[in-house]
């Protein structure tokens, strides 16, 4: 498989970081773009060269498309990505999986039958930031882990983003937006996660859009945009995970720090690729910046696409896989569940 040809389903925000990144690939090629909106598409394939654009139906249908890589709407991945499987496509998908487990066990399912490749997003920790932390923390310079904070709190995507609606129904919300990025992080650097305890709400039940054609309108919450959780790792530490849209002054909380016998890590931001990591020895008053394991630019979103073409083309496993993107679907899942049924949540015992 050496010359993989990629279509490109939804051609939102998110788009250009990945048409840029893909362009300098060497292992595949971006050759086709669709969009529920034609005139978006045409615009992105203007903007980047893009030879063909196409409806859904007709890139699902064209036999030289081998990849589908779905930048949709939540609420779009899993029957895009179904509908890719089904037609013989391996899938790439923005973050997350799928909205509800059954729809991405139904897509796990259907890919290993097929011997389909699914890949998810983030791809984030295969860059130079969380990979330094990861590497710290094998060699063991903060000793065995024993704990982790995790915080990534705002005042909600509404001030910036012109069409925020998506995030304040079902799919959407600090968890299902951002969490992916703080639970895959902790995932890879902590191994798979055991159990969770959590508790959620919905503290301000309507949002005002800030900019772009449509500020000023309101716009009612439908799902919860405060998540606190607990989560027990396989490995015996213990995370403190919170996502909220709910924090309107700022916060000094840190993005994410992993405690061990042996001291503490500051991992950078698990959104970027990149990031300084900072080591505080036992006894040290002082911390010191590691240095990072390989260069790397703030965003290459991409970066997992690429690292699967690669594993299809060497014969093994990729690591922004469709198994971890479930345990991280599962995991989210669970926060909510826990709060509304007032018990710890089990999960699917998953080797990663």
């Amino acid at each position: 498989m050496t010359d993989i040809q990629i279509g490109i389903i939804g051609c939102g925000n998110i788009s250009p970081a990945y048409l840029r990144h893909l362009a300098k690939s060497d292992r595949l090629k971006v050759v086709a773009l669709a969009d529920q909106f034609p005139e978006k598409a045409r615009e992105r394939a203007e903007e980047f060269r893009i030879e063909n654009v196409f409806t859904v139906e007709e890139m699902l249908r064209h036999p030289r498309i081998d990849l589908i890589l779905n930048l949709t709407v939540p609420s779009s991945h899993a029957a895009i990505n179904i509908a890719a499987l089904e037609h013989g496509k391996h899938v790439y998908v923005e973050k997350p999986l799928a909205i509800r487990l059954e729809d991405a066990r139904r897509m796990l399912e259907l890919a290993a039958a097929r011997n389909l490749r699914v890949g998810c997003a983030p791809d984030t920790f295969l860059g130079a930031g969380l990979e330094t932390a990861r590497k710290a923390i094998n060699d063991g310079l903060i000793g065995r882990p024993v704990a982790a904070t995790a915080f990534m709190v705002s005042g909600g995507p509404e001030r910036w983003h012109p069409n925020p609606e998506f995030f304040y129904v079902e799919g959407g919300g600090p968890m299902f937006d951002m969490g992916p990025y703080y639970l895959t992080a902790l995932v890879q650097l902590l191994g798979p996660i055991r159990r969770i305890s959590g508790s959620v709400g919905s503290q301000i039940p309507e949002r005002t859009i800030g900019s772009g054609p449509k500020a000023g309108t309101r716009i009612p919450v439908h799902t919860p945009t405060h998540y606190s959780a607990s989560l027990d790792f396989v490995g015996g530490a213990i995370g403190t995970l919170v996502t909220s849209f709910d924090v309107r002054g700022g916060s000094m909380l840190p993005r994410m720090e992993i405690y061990g016998t042996e001291g503490t890590l500051e991992v950078p931001d698990p959104n970027w690729f990149t990031g300084e990591v900072k080591l505080r020895r036992a006894g040290e008053e002082t911390w010191e910046t590691l240095p990072p394991v390989f260069a790397s630019e703030d965003n290459e979103r991409g970066r997992g696409i690429e690292e699967m073409v690669q594993a299809m083309q060497e014969g093994r496993e990729h690591r922004a896989s469709g198994k971890l993107a479930y345990h991280v679907l599962e995991a989210m899942h669970a926060v909510a569940r826990s709060s509304n049924e007032g018990r710890h949540i089990l999960l699917s015992p998953v080797k990663l």
